[in-house]
């Protein structure tokens, strides 16, 4: 079990591959060159109508059983055996500064982690959309749904992105035609074109979900970067206006850019704004403090937001993953695990109390100095690939308090 957070791993791994080599040799525009693809769009034959009823279309779904990615629950590290090195002192005052992963790992024993007793927490289902696991440089503008690397990564993916929300009885990730990691790189108009192919997969995998959820039932719609973008259009096209909307206990689009003034406001669900509130919607995107996030930036800013307007400079959400509330800051010691790998990445554990997170004027969250990871930081200090491991423990704590708000208020 421990080896198989290499599927935790995957997502750096990927990402290494295909793209942090290139971002830190190459300029952001020799980035888009090489990996926005050259040929020509090719239209998307349809699903067939029934497609989502064969379990091989599902990443993670009832029944799949202890193979689901999606139910994986790391290890959980014990303290250091003098609380007294963990503390801030004069003596010791990068105590409560970002954690450096291989000395943390060193000082600390781990102990197994539980898997949640669904039957201990109400019921609720999640439908988490996987983010972009078809990376490679000159590639098709959609994956096929059979490339082996593009399952393979998304399966591990899910391992660090999905498991917060094991504590639901029912998980479902569906398999899509996703669109190229290129396609948010460029504005060509196959871009649009192959994001909007991949939605009409995940379109029609959650209206099979969406038929197949026990009525009543409390949802989560979650998501991580091009997941997210399409969780939130689910939300607007599917969700809104339905009796489903009442059933929302909460939206987590996280790693996707919301803007503030052309993006919230046309949504169905507002920001949360404070722990404890249900029917609304998280996100955050990280970087260290002295990150560069131009290359990401550039792009949203003259993307059309949800109102159809130029997204310009204007602030992006930023729930701050520590506090369950918009905006403000909070020290590392209010982080109750990151889901760290060791240095061969042969494991990982929850190491509590490294990383600190501050939403800053721009919408960004902010972690701190640059906490130390055997690899996988994109250049700029962009922690993309981490924003749900540096803050696992919280994003579960999160999930179940949102939900158990929701269902306090319908009582």
């Amino acid at each position: 079990m421990a080896r198989k957070f290499l599927y935790v791993i995957a997502i750096i791994t990927a990402l290494i591959i295909a793209g942090a080599i290139a971002l830190a040799i190459w300029s952001n525009e020799a980035t888009k060159i090489a990996f926005v693809p050259r040929g020509e769009f090719v239209e998307q034959e349809p699903l067939a109508d029934n497609a989502y009823q064969d379990p091989a279309m599902w990443y993670s779904r009832p029944g799949i059983g202890t193979d689901d990615p999606a139910r994986y629950q790391p290890a959980i590290a014990e303290p250091a055996d003098d609380p007294a090195e963990r503390e801030p002192s004069p003596e010791n005052p990068a105590a409560e500064r970002s954690m450096d992963a291989p000395s943390a790992l060193a000082t600390a024993g781990s102990r197994h982690g539980e898997i949640v007793d669904a039957q201990e927490t109400p019921n609720f289902a999640v439908f988490f959309v996987p983010p972009t696991s078809y990376i490679q440089a000159g590639g098709d503008w959609n994956a096929t749904l059979t490339d082996a690397n593009t399952n393979n990564r998304a399966r591990l993916f899910l391992r660090g992105l999905a498991s917060p929300f094991n504590r639901a009885d029912e998980i479902w990730a569906p398999k899509y035609r996703q669109a190229a990691a290129g396609a948010f790189l460029t504005d060509r108009p196959e871009a649009t074109r192959a994001i909007d192919a991949a939605y009409a997969d995940v379109e029609q995998a959650f209206e099979y979900f969406a038929a197949n959820v026990e009525p009543g039932k409390p949802i989560v719609l979650a998501g991580h970067s091009q997941g997210a973008l399409h969780i939130l259009r689910l939300l607007q096209e599917h969700v809104e206006g339905t009796e489903m909307m009442g059933r929302i206990a909460g939206v987590y689009a996280i790693g996707w850019p919301i803007s503030v003034e052309h993006d919230l406001p046309v949504l169905p669900l507002p920001a949360c704004a404070a722990p404890d509130q249900a029917a609304c919607i998280v996100s955050w995107s990280a970087f260290s403090d002295d990150g560069d996030p131009s290359l990401i930036m550039e792009r949203y800013k003259t993307t059309p937001g949800f109102d159809g307007e130029p997204r310009g400079e204007g602030p992006i959400l930023c729930v701050n993953p520590l506090t369950g509330s918009t905006g403000g800051s909070a020290p590392a010691s209010a982080n109750l695990g990151t889901l760290m790998p060791n240095e061969d990445l042969s494991s990982g554990e929850l190491i509590a109390g490294g990383i600190p997170a501050r939403c800053d004027e721009r919408g960004l969250l902010l972690i701190g100095e640059a906490p130390e990871f055997p690899q996988g930081v994109l250049p700029g200090g962009n922690y993309h690939v981490y924003d749900i491991p540096l803050f696992w423990k919280n994003l579960q704590e999160d999930v179940l308090r949102r939900v158990n708000a929701w269902t306090q208020a319908q009582a």
